[in-house]
């Protein structure tokens, strides 16, 4: 098997960063709170329809 078709194991409990380079509109800071089983975040009703990416920073 060549280099190109190995896979690296992920390293369980390793806490990796990366760094994201990000050119949008608006920017929130929000907690996740819990809902039901999942988390939740609640955003302005203008952002309705609208693309967002959220990054996870902790």
């Amino acid at each position: 098997m060549d280099d190109e078709n190995k896979k690296a194991a992920p390293i369980e409990g390793a806490s990796r960063k990366v760094k994201f380079e990000i050119y949008g509109e608006e920017m929130l800071e929000k907690e996740v709170k819990m809902s039901g089983n999942s988390g939740r975040v609640y955003l302005p009703p203008d952002w309705v329809g609208r693309h967002v990416k959220i990054i996870r920073t902790n």
